[in-house]
């Protein structure tokens, strides 16, 4: 394969992975748990495309609907369940694994256990000097990249990213201020499953859609985010790249479950030198 068309593959693999570790690792720093469920999430994304396709509404109307299905998925979620679980990070895990089994059996149920493909909005490749790009693969690294931005705008620049801060460094000294602590704890759960909601949308038309397509994200998004540090933006973007990355490409080079392994043991091996996270010290 040519080394062009192969890093576009590799970095269109690791912006998807970008988003799904962004909206983690701000639930799990706002809340000090890990949603289990959070793969599930970005299996409803990709579910919610394929329901669209299916009742003949143009892909790209389903990949903005997907976010935002999800996101009120996770708000029910979050009023009904999951805000019961916030003083029990242990139980708040038990929990979150214990809905992630019921969404991926539904959806499991509903896709008849079988793999099923999207179409992408664009279709085809352009050229770039002598090689052909996916316009798609192009246009999700864009996305993403615009994603990351308007991320970064909103929980450093808006009122609300502010209380989430806020929330986040002193939750008590936050209530005091007349911050309302649990709706800002029930929009940052939706929006972090949105995020998650967000890259199954795009992810799907580069993969099959079936129903244990979010499990392989939950388990290195869990490693991508103790990598990059807990509370920390430029971290979980960090961490997202390395493990992205690493799980794109090395099974170029070697057989796919030993790069797997060796994804993890790259990942243990730093979380033992620098527990605190790679980027953590950036932290303002």
């Amino acid at each position: 394969m040519s080394a062009v068309p192969f890093f576009f593959d590799i970095l269109a693999y690791s912006a998807i992975f970008v988003l799904v570790v962004l909206g983690l690792g701000i639930i799990a720093s706002m809340m000090g748990i890990f949603n289990f469920a959070h793969g599930e999430f970005v299996l409803l994304g990709a579910f919610t495309v394929y329901m669209f396709q299916q009742k003949g509404i143009p892909t790209w109307v389903g990949m903005i609907a997907a976010p935002f299905v999800v996101a009120i998925v996770g708000l029910i979620l979050e009023r009904i369940a999951i805000r019961r679980f916030y003083t029990a990070p242990i139980v708040a895990m038990l929990g979150t694994y214990a809905i992630a089994l019921a969404l991926r059996e539904a959806v499991r149920a509903l896709l008849g256990g079988r793999f099923h493909n999207v179409d992408a909005p664009l279709a085809g490749s352009f050229v770039l000097g002598e090689v052909s790009i996916s316009q798609w693969r192009s246009a999700v690294i864009v996305i993403t990249a615009i994603v990351m931005v308007l991320c970064w705008l909103l929980l450093t620049r808006t009122k609300f990213g502010l209380q989430m801060r806020a929330a986040l460094e002193n939750p008590a000294l936050a209530r005091a201020s007349g911050i309302s602590v649990n709706r800002v704890y029930a929009t940052t759960f939706a929006f972090g499953s949105a995020l998650a909601g967000l890259a199954g949308g795009l992810m799907v038309p580069m993969y099959s859609i079936s129903a244990d397509m979010g499990v392989p994200f939950l388990i290195k998004s869990f490693l991508a985010v103790m990598l990059g540090g807990m509370g920390s933006f430029e971290g979980s973007i960090a961490g997202a790249a390395l493990v992205g990355a690493s799980s794109a490409a090395l099974p170029w080079a070697i057989k796919p479950v030993v790069a797997d392994l060796l994804v993890f043991v790259i990942a243990i091996v730093i979380v033992k030198f620098r527990p605190e996270g790679l980027l953590s010290t950036w932290r303002k």
